[in-house]
This record gives structure tokens, C-alpha cells and sequence, in this order.
């Protein structure tokens, strides 16, 4: 079942972050910026780049979010936790 995310827009007005380096979970820091960048480091990187970079870019959509430096560093988290880990940094960046 796909998790319903409230869908609204946001803004990367400073830098923030979200999640640990703990296994199994990953670290996400926002930055405002000019254009959109994402960068992912992760040390199941050759296998999953982008499906890592689509629950990014799926979530990023979802809170309209067009502009900011998105800096992932994955410890293996599953999609739930790459949605939710970006959702907290954007809304953390937002107030």
C-alpha cells in the first residue's frame, strides 16, 4: 500500500537534516540552493542508486519541491525511511 504523504509546498529556506548514520537508516541534510541537486552516497550504492533517487525525487515532488541541495548518506534504509527522512528535512528546513 503506498503511503499517502500530505502533499503541499514547501521551501528549503535553511540548511537541515534528518535521520542517523545508524544501520539500516540513513542521514539526509537539505540546503538551500539555486537549482535542485541531489547527491546519494550509500554503501549499497551499485545496486541501488535509483530506486534510492527516485523515493528522493517522488517525495520531493510530492512537497513541490524544485529548488535546494538534497545530500543523502544511506546506510542500507528502505524506501518508508528515505520518504520519511526527506519529508522531516524539508519540513525542518521549512520553518
Amino acid at each position: 500500500m503506498e503511503e499517502q504523504i500530505k502533499q503541499g509546498t514547501y521551501e528549503i529556506k535553511q540548511r537541515a537534516r534528518a535521520g542517523s548514520y545508524e544501520s539500516n537508516d540513513l542521514l539526509v541534510e537539505v540546503v538551500p540552493d539555486t537549482t535542485l541537486v541531489i547527491l546519494i552516497k550509500s554503501v549499497v550504492d551499485d545496486l541501488y542508486h535509483d530506486a534510492i533517487k527516485e523515493q528522493v525525487e517522488k517525495t520531493l515532488s510530492q512537497l513541490s519541491i524544485t529548488k535546494g541541495k538534497i545530500l543523502i548518506d544511506d546506510r542500507g534504509a528502505l524506501d518508508y525511511a528515505i520518504r520519511a527522512r526527506v519529508r522531516a528535512a524539508i519540513e525542518r528546513s521549512s520553518k
